[in-house]
């Protein structure tokens, strides 16, 4: 369901989508890492450009 509402609402829901589809198949238990590479792998297949682990700078 695609919100007008919001600009990014298509891309949104493929990359929440693309989460869960990740989460489905390899359940519970892994380490974080595995659960990047294979969502970063998932979204590669869904064609969604990424970067994985930016460095940013945070003021706090």
């Amino acid at each position: 369901m695609i919100n007008e509402k919001y600009k990014y609402s298509e891309l949104t829901g493929k990359i929440i989508g693309t989460a869960m589809e990740v989460h489905s198949f390899l359940g519970n238990g892994f380490q974080e890492v595995i659960y990047q590479r294979a969502l970063s792998y998932e979204l590669e297949l869904q064609s969604i450009p990424h970067k994985r682990e930016l460095e940013m700078n945070v003021l706090y």
